[in-house]
């Protein structure tokens, strides 16, 4: 399998829900699936989000 990534940062001000409704909008329409989460003391959250690579073209992400 080949797969192509996606790294996003969330801010402190972003909490848990919200977080979690943005990926789940772009699990749902662009194919993305959560690879990782990583939480800092600050309250930042990366994320790293990948997807299968496919010859087609597919729609980025929306921020």
């Amino acid at each position: 399998m080949d797969y192509e990534y996606a790294p996003l940062r969330l801010p402190p001000n972003v909490d848990r829900v919200t977080a979690a409704v943005q990926l789940a909008i772009q699990a749902e329409f662009s194919g993305w699936e959560l690879a990782r989460v990583r939480l800092f003391r600050d309250g930042t959250r990366q994320v790293v989000l990948r997807r299968r690579r496919v010859n087609q073209p597919q729609p980025g992400l929306s921020y």
